[in-house]
């Protein structure tokens, strides 16, 4: 949903209206078309992956990128941006399993993330990939950030 002039505001799921928002917030995946999988199951593995790499690039780096503040300085935008991708490559070593598991001498919490391929017919899951089991989310970050996402991209250019 692209939303001109507007700030999502707390767990009441209103709209404020901000003064001076030149921006329209979007999340890009919503824009973007997918591509067909890849039928070699080596080749499809990797562009799901991709895919998973592309919906966090867009939805949520991009995102962060298009709230920082168009008045910002050269070296506060590039903190800013620096902080931006550290935090990104911080959330794919949790999602790897490097790191995020809180436990105790009995159990153990922590973070599963998957990624599925739907059948927008069948509304089914028909293929679905633990990204902890994958090649590694911090092993795409530096090809997703400068916008390699593989032989096969997840959507269409």
């Amino acid at each position: 949903m692209s939303i001109i002039g507007a700030e999502y505001v707390g767990a009441n799921r209103t709209w404020k209206k901000m003064a001076g928002l030149k921006r329209i917030l979007s999340m890009a995946t919503q824009k973007r078309t997918l591509t067909r999988p890849p039928s070699e199951e080596r080749e499809f593995e990797l562009w799901i992956q991709h895919a998973a790499g592309l919906i966090l690039f867009d939805d949520v780096r991009n995102y962060a990128i298009e709230q920082l503040d168009g008045d910002l300085g050269s070296e506060a935008r590039a903190a800013a941006l620096k902080a931006i991708d550290d935090a990104m490559y911080g959330m794919m070593m949790v999602i790897d399993g490097v790191s995020g598991a809180l436990q105790n001498d009995k159990h153990r919490v922590s973070l599963a993330v998957t990624v599925q391929l739907i059948d927008l017919d069948a509304d089914e899951a028909v293929a679905e990939v633990n990204l902890a089991d994958g090649d590694g989310m911090c092993m795409g970050f530096h090809g997703w950030r400068d916008g390699n996402f593989g032989k096969h991209p997840p959507m269409q250019t």
